[in-house]
């Protein structure tokens, strides 16, 4: 009794050449969701660090001043 082969073991090529490209779709949507799926991990884990933080750190303002820069007297105007 002869055993029987895979599909994609058969001498048709165009069956053998679909799996192929089958498997490598599958593959790159695994690595994908692998890649969905480390982002959220990340974005989760500093909404935690977040939650651990003190109020007054949420509330103060930012400690970079390129945006809000004041200037503390008004400046000369030439006549």
């Amino acid at each position: 009794m002869q055993q029987e082969r895979p599909y994609y073991e058969h001498a048709n090529r165009r069956v053998h050449i679909r799996h192929w490209v089958l498997g490598q779709m599958l593959a790159g949507a695994g690595k994908a969701a692998l890649f969905v799926i480390a982002i959220g991990v990340v974005l989760g884990a500093i909404y935690l660090v977040s939650l651990a933080l003190p109020e007054q750190s949420k509330q103060a303002p930012s400690p970079q001043q390129t945006g809000a820069l004041q200037m503390p007297v008004a400046p000369a105007v030439a006549a």
